[in-house]
Formats: structure tokens, C-alpha cells, sequence
């Protein structure tokens, strides 16, 4: 694993890919399954991952975490970076750190949360668990004014704040004022565009964000790796036109769930046995699979005759 600060140059490096957790029948995380997905992403050029929402570590249990992230240093190569995630309650997050403190992961990042929570409150939460930790942590911004932008510039001038992931859903992501307020007040390169391909080429072309994070690139990363870098070569057209391959997983994960849609599109893409939905999340229905399955395989040939 690979255990160097995320600077801005590493984040540039690659798309951060956000694998789902593959888990057995009896909801224990399976380290052969998890690896052949990391192994897949390798071999596609992916060499950053973060597992958050879509590995489901929300509802992790307290007693699993030191597992989980032994296994995820065991199961990435030497050259990829992780980052596991901690929260959202400030008392688990602050138990989390304590086991934390036992790895070398670069950072980690803070699942964010709008239930009994305030903006000042979220802000000494970050706060205390990155001066527990010893290290800087990622800041998740996933709701429109989470966090105010002066107050993340704070965090990140105190020397807090790894990198930002900007994952604010707009129905027009080039109408994005908070985006533009929050890069006034922090360096584009610090942030990395958090929704997937959809909206990266406006996010890093018109807001100048560092990179872009992916679910969808766990099916296919030659593709979205390809798509990063165009969009840094400024060939927008190539990059347009890879996006769109993206289109049909995408739709499916925004009409009826994207973390469960992911799950299920690896395992029925025949890329991993990711298993059961961890609870509190249900399974898609026997017709939604079959809807699913010829998408994700579909784009998963895609990426193998890139």
C-alpha cells in the first residue's frame, strides 16, 4: 500500500475509485472477493481508492473495523493508495481513530451526516478527530452549504484537511455556486469532483478541480482512466464521448439507488461475488437485476477492448 501523502500531484495521478465492500453470506468481509475488485482496477491503471459510502461504512460494526482495514492494506499493491472512512457520529468516529492509529493509511475520511449535527459543530468534530489522529483528513461536502467555505479554508490552512470531495448533486453542475465559493476560498487542486464521470469534464474544466472520484469506474477504470486524462490534455471531445459510455450505469444507479446498483452491477458484470447488501440497504428486485446485468456487462467489454 501505498502510504504517501495525498498531495495534489498523487490525487492528479489517478481517478480515486469508491469500491463497493464485497461480503459473504453471512455478512463478513471476504478478502478474495475485495481483492480480485482492487486487482481489477490495478490492472486498469487505478491506483487510488476510497471506501466510503459505497463500501457502506456507515453501518460498519465497531468490532470488524481493525479487520477491515488490515484487509484493505493487505489487498492493495504497493503502489495504491487507500483511504477508509470514519464516522458519521462523532463518538464512533473518535473510537475509529483510536484503531486507526495502528495503520499507515495517509488519511482518512469523514462521512458526513445532516442528523443531529450543525455546520460549527461538523467543524470542531473534523477538527478534533484529525488532531487525534495526527494526520489530515479528507472533508466530504455532499450537501449544498455542509460546511461554510471560509470554514474548510480554516481547517485546511491548520493544516487538517488532506483533500475536499466535492459531491454536491445540481441538475445543472455548471450553475454551482457553492462549488465557486468553496474554490475561492481553497485551491482547486485540493479538491477532487465526488459524483463520478458525469459531471468531472465542467467540474475540472470550468471550476478547476484537482480529479474526480468514480463508483462506476470499478466496472470499467481503462475507461475512466482514459477520460481523466483527456480531460487534463484538454481533448475534451474524447472525454465527452467516454462519459457518455457511462451514461447507462449511471441512470441506473440514479433511479434506483447508487450504492446498491454498484454492489450488484460488479457482481453480475462477473468482476466479484460482492455478495449481500450490508443494513440497513435492501437488494435490487430479480427485474432490476435483469435490467442491470446487460448494462454492466456491457460497459465492462467496453473497457476490455480499450
Amino acid at each position: 500500500m501505498d502510504t504517501s501523502p495525498q498531495t495534489p500531484e498523487r490525487l492528479a495521478a489517478s481517478v480515486f475509485a469508491v469500491p463497493p465492500m464485497a461480503r459473504n453470506s453471512e455478512l463478513q468481509v471476504c478478502p478474495t472477493q475485495n481483492q480480485k475488485i482492487v486487482s481489477h482496477l490495478e490492472a486498469g491503471g487505478v491506483n487510488l481508492l476510497l471506501y466510503g459510502g459505497n463500501a457502506v461504512f456507515y453501518h460498519i460494526r465497531m468490532q470488524e473495523y481493525a479487520q477491515t482495514l488490515a484487509m484493505l492494506t493487505d489487498i492493495a499493491g504497493p503502489q495504491t493508495g487507500v483511504v477508509p472512512s470514519i464516522g458519521p457520529a462523532f463518538g464512533t468516529m473518535m473510537d475509529q481513530v483510536e484503531v486507526l492509529k495502528d495503520f499507515d493509511f495517509p488519511t482518512v475520511m469523514v462521512l458526513p451526516s445532516r442528523d443531529v449535527a450543525d455546520a460549527e459543530g461538523i467543524a470542531t468534530g473534523i477538527r478534533k478527530a484529525a488532531e487525534a489522529l495526527g494526520k489530515p483528513v479528507v472533508v466530504y461536502l455532499k450537501f449544498d452549504r455542509w460546511l461554510a467555505p471560509q470554514t474548510v479554508a480554516s481547517l485546511l490552512d491548520d493544516g487538517l484537511v488532506s483533500w475536499i470531495k466535492y459531491a454536491v448533486v445540481r441538475d445543472d453542475p455548471s450553475e454551482d455556486e457553492y462549488l465557486q465559493e468553496l474554490l475561492d476560498a481553497v485551491p482547486g487542486d485540493r479538491v477532487v469532483s465526488g459524483i463520478g464521470e458525469q459531471p468531472a469534464i465542467i467540474h475540472m474544466r470550468d471550476f478547476g478541480v484537482g480529479s474526480f472520484t468514480s463508483g462506476c469506474v470499478c466496472v470499467a477504470p481503462k475507461k475512466s482512466m482514459a477520460m481523466l486524462r483527456a480531460i487534463q490534455a484538454k481533448d475534451y471531445d474524447t472525454a465527452e464521448s467516454i462519459r457518455q459510455e457511462f451514461e447507462g450505469l449511471e441512470d441506473q444507479r440514479n433511479s434506483i439507488h447508487p450504492i446498491r446498483v454498484l454492489h450488484r452491477a460488479l457482481d453480475l458484470a462477473g468482476i466479484a461475488e460482492t455478495g449481500p447488501m450490508l443494513p440497513l440497504l435492501s437488494e435490487l428486485t430479480p427485474e432490476q437485476e435483469q435490467i442491470l446485468q446487460p448494462i454492466a456487462k456491457s460497459l465492462l467489454d467496453l473497457d476490455a477492448s480499450a
